[in-house]
């Protein structure tokens, strides 16, 4: 996929809804978010870990505990009305931003990591077994591998992954190779939050679907940068984070396609998911509310809606494009470097991020000297320890863009980087 073309967004209006990119960093930690006048301008490049979020979604996290704070679906009284219907109201509302069907296909989690369980568990534990397959690629992020790893050892079933080639992208032709009519479950991540690699998901589902299994997809790092549509990729299951797209912490998403999440139990048990109680037995609520045990994250629900509103109204396609141009432009600068190993494919086949090690220069320190220079990014293995391994490092850096950074914080890390080159060679 290459670096699309449409209107640009406005990055300097846009950063006006994020005030704490005014912020100056480097001051004394013990008193966090006060910064220092005298320390460096915040340049926050650690998106795909979280994103910043906007005033117009902070407003409505601090109206629900300001005016309409209480329990949903509990009472009858007008705060728990409005409340419950602004919190199904939410559903409804990150159903059409992923063209799902309603909020029945809708489940609210914690995030990505509690979605993909919520289906391991709940469908996982029930339906595998000896002789079965899930297949996964070697670019999935833990919450992806560790976990259907021990679905499979508690189930039997084998667990297979897919190659990744020497630029970083998905074998499709090995995926054909190993779904076969003993695959029940293919589990793929979009975008490669190591890589930056946008995996073909429709192609992997035609193929698992031939086969008669389930896709999962990880939409982590897709879903908060460009348009997903669940029908169009035909996905049975999609997880993304409230807090990687404009949202707040503690909230995330399951949709699932309607006939499965109805054949599926609940793996938590507890108020709101009850339909009936009695000391023999119990019944469970309609789709969603059967998967939401106990009090939910309301607030970060709702919020949550918000977060759609503010990126719908940038245009999905717009930050899409904004991302891809930066990734390619942080690409070319740090590849004219050939002590510079960006991993992944080229700069305009990729995500909005850009994963990279500096000769000499571990990835750790790197983070640190790009601190004093008032940058934010990433240093570690990214939750892919087994991808790390496959490329032969134990870490890398990564600078992850979103829709208020720009080439002049893309120059500004070079910059640093080029600073940290000299300061051990």
């Amino acid at each position: 996929m290459g670096v699309q073309e449409s209107e640009p967004l406005d990055v300097e209006r846009i950063r006006e809804d994020f005030p704490i990119l005014e912020r100056r960093v480097g001051g004394d930690v013990e008193s966090p978010g006060e910064g220092d006048g005298d320390d460096t301008p915040l340049i926050y490049l650690d998106n795909a870990a979280t994103s910043q979020t906007p005033d117009q979604v902070v407003d409505v996290i601090a109206d629900y505990y300001r005016s309409y704070n209480s329990n949903v679906h509990r009472g009858i009284h007008s705060l728990s009305q409005e409340a419950s219907v602004a919190y199904e109201q939410a559903h409804d509302r990150v159903a059409d931003f992923v063209n799902a069907d309603g909020r029945e296909e809708v489940v609210f989690t914690k995030n990505t990591t509690e979605a993909e369980n919520l289906v391991a568990y709940a469908w996982g534990l029930a339906e595998l077994g000896p002789g079965d397959e899930v297949v996964l690629t070697e670019m999935e992020h833990h919450a992806s591998l560790v976990t259907w790893q021990q679905i499979g050892k508690r189930t039997g079933a084998d667990v297979k992954y897919v190659r990744v080639d020497d630029e970083g992208r998905l074998d499709v032709d090995h995926a054909r190779e190993l779904i076969t009519d003993d695959t029940e479950m293919v589990s793929v991540v979009h975008v490669s939050n190591t890589l930056g690699t946008i995996n073909p998901v429709e192609e992997i589902a035609d193929v698992a679907h031939d086969h008669g299994a389930y896709v999962f997809v990880d939409g982590a790092q897709s879903v908060p940068n460009r348009p997903v549509d669940v029908k169009a990729m035909d996905a049975d299951f999609l997880a993304f984070s409230g807090h990687k797209m404009c949202g707040p912490t503690g909230i995330g998403v399951l949709y699932g396609k309607r006939e499965i999440l109805e054949e599926m139990q609940p793996y938590l048990y507890g108020g709101d998911m009850i339909r009936k109680v009695t000391f023999e037995d119990a019944t469970w609520e309609e789709l969603p509310w059967k998967f939401e045990a106990g009090t939910p994250n309301i607030a970060q629900g709702i919020a949550l809606a918000a977060a759609c509103d503010y990126l719908d109204d940038l245009g999905m396609d717009r930050v899409e494009t904004h991302e891809n141009q930066l990734a390619a432009y942080a690409y070319d600068r740090l590849t004219e470097h050939d002590d510079v190993t960006v991993y992944g494919p080229p700069g305009d086949e990729r995500g909005g991020l850009v994963a990279f090690n500096v000769d000499g220069v571990h990835a750790h320190d790197l983070s640190s000297i790009l601190n004093d220079s008032g940058i934010a990014i990433r240093a570690g293995d990214h939750c892919t320890q087994p991808l790390h391994d496959k490329l032969g490092t134990a870490a890398s850096a990564r600078a992850s863009f979103y829709v208020y950074n720009t080439r002049e914080e893309v120059d500004a890390l070079v910059e640093a980087v080029d600073e940290a080159r000299q300061l051990f060679a």
